[in-house]
């Protein structure tokens, strides 16, 4: 896995994640909604951390600097 996110990609998902946790736990978002947003907000924070999105792959996309 070759890391192609840069820093400010990571943290908007980071900060995404958080805004849909916090929607959750205030009761903003319940059901199913919170069901599809939670598990988008786990795989914002999992490809944050990696610094590997796999859907950036088949286009030819990245949004880390070059070396």
């Amino acid at each position: 896995m070759k890391a192609n996110m840069g820093s400010a990609d990571k943290a908007l998902r980071i900060l995404v994640a958080a805004i849909i946790a916090g929607l959750y736990f205030f009761d903003i978002i319940s059901g199913n909604v919170a069901l599809v947003l939670g598990v988008l907000a786990c795989v914002f924070v999992l490809t944050s951390f990696l610094s590997f999105c796999p859907l950036y792959l088949p286009f030819g996309f990245s949004t880390k600097k070059k070396e």
